[in-house]
């Protein structure tokens, strides 16, 4: 295939308008992850003694992760609105809307006063805003995803579907390193003064790029083909329930398994245990979030290689490659992390990134091909935010909970390891779709089932 390449539903796409899709999916999905992830790494490193202090260190540190984890419980309303007008009106429409009410939930933050200012309204203002960055989030990924696969040549959707993917180790190390610069240009106090606010701030400048590369994408082929038979779905998600109810909580269980891993760095988690003072490690924090930029790196990689080979062996192979390397990070991770080594972290970091690349580079493109077309945004929407909300939304609490109650980071590690297997046995349960037309002429061939024991009629 050399300039031009078959779409999803049989057009012409020049490579130059597939550049431009990539591009655009990856950019505005890394800013959407650094404004996710820059919430994350300040609720471990700082909302604690800022916002609720007056609950004592233990308690503040676990209600600053559950305020982490309340933006998921929001993930589902971003889902269905986003799904609704998704398949009614576009997948375009919903990316330019999500990136700017994320823009601006993000910088509110960095302006809000802490509690020592305002008392209970600052904590209140903070979850509010954390709340509308979860309906954002909601709605990111399933337009995201669609606007890079259902452009894709049918056998390069994995590489494609991996372009929105990639946002998440890249929002991760755009956080992580801006964090990290931080803690150096304003150390000690300084960080905790006005420090933190900065990488907040700075997704004003970060959402006006991501805004002028999305306005100039074209609308997904499989929508403008959808619009011009009329074929919308009127009520997309009373759809999606009425018939493929199973599939979504299947669907969700696999992002479920990789979330709850994810989230130990992602959601802050290895970021608080390495650098509390009171901990078993204490160290500083400009290293370890260095540390976890590094794993970024490897993560990135590990996500398009992922990608790539799942375009050679099939979705549900490269998955389950995947866990296996999964599992094997889990179990290394608390061991190399309580080494209390910069090195050591790093190495445990890297190792579960490897494992997480796998199973969630071919994600976009196994979504993608488990729904009919015309209800196909609402179906990735929200397997998506269910599975964030059964696997990373509290993940980082649940892990302070259990070392708490323990006095061991192996809880942590039998918790990852249950939730590795949800994962590994939802994608047994499901069949390998890889290369199935996704345009609404094949609408009939979409609906089968494909759920093992499940009828495909």
């Amino acid at each position: 295939m050399s300039a031009t390449g078959l779409t999803p539903t049989g057009s012409i796409a020049s490579v130059r308008d597939r550049r431009r899709v990539v591009f655009a999916t990856v950019i505005g999905t890394t800013v959407e992850w650094y404004d996710f992830f820059i919430y994350a790494s300040a609720a471990a490193l700082v909302f604690g003694q800022l916002f609720f202090e007056p609950l004592g260190p233990q308690a503040a540190i676990l209600v600053s992760f559950a305020s982490v984890g309340v933006s998921f419980l929001f993930r589902p309303l971003g889902a269905f609105l986003a799904g609704h007008f998704g398949d009614k009106y576009g997948r375009r429409v919903v990316l330019v809307m999500t990136l700017i009410l994320m823009g601006a939930a993000t910088a509110l933050i960095g302006l809000l006063p802490t509690y020592a200012q305002i008392g209970i309204a600052a904590p209140i203002l903070l979850i509010l805003l954390r709340i509308l960055q979860g309906i954002s989030a909601g709605g990111e990924w399933g337009g995201a995803v669609l606007m890079a696969v259902e452009h894709a040549p049918t056998k390069k959707r994995g590489i494609f579907g991996a372009s929105p993917q990639i946002g998440v180790p890249l929002g991760l190390l755009l956080a992580s390193g801006i964090m990290a610069l931080m803690t150096q240009i304003a150390p000690g106090d300084a960080f905790l003064e006005w420090g933190w606010r900065i990488p907040f701030l700075l997704s004003i400048v970060l959402i006006m790029i991501g805004y002028w590369v999305r306005r100039r994408v074209e609308e997904s082929p499989v929508f403008t083909e959808l619009a011009q038979r009329k074929a919308k779905s009127r009520m997309p998600i009373v759809q999606l329930f009425r018939k493929h109810t199973l599939l979504v909580v299947i669907a969700a269980l696999v992002f479920a398994g990789n979330n709850a891993v994810g989230y130990m760095t992602t959601g802050g988690y290895i970021q608080n245990y390495s650098t509390n003072p009171e901990g078993p490690i204490g160290l500083e924090r400009g290293p370890v979030l260095w540390a976890v930029a590094g794993s970024a790196v490897v993560w990135l990689l590990s996500t398009i290689a992922a990608g790539r080979i799942s375009d050679a062996i099939g979705r549900r192979n490269t998955y389950l490659i995947g866990w296996g390397m999964q599992l094997v990070g889990v179990i290394a991770l608390f061991p190399l992390v309580n080494t209390g080594t910069v090195g050591g972290l790093f190495a445990g970091v890297a190792i579960l990134t490897l494992g997480l690349g796998f199973t969630y580079g071919p994600q976009a493109a196994l979504y993608s091909e488990l729904f009919p077309a015309s209800i196909r945004f609402s179906g990735v929407s929200i397997s998506y935010a269910i599975g964030a909300i059964l696997g990373g939304a509290f993940a980082p609490t649940i892990a302070t909970a259990l070392v708490q109650a323990t006095g061991s980071t192996w809880s942590v590690t039998w918790y990852l390891a249950g939730m590795t297997l949800v994962g590994f046995v939802a994608t047994l349960l499901l069949r390998d779709r890889s290369g199935i037309p996704l345009g609404p002429d094949h609408e009939a061939e979409q609906a089968k089932s494909p759920i093992y024991g499940a009828s495909r009629v």
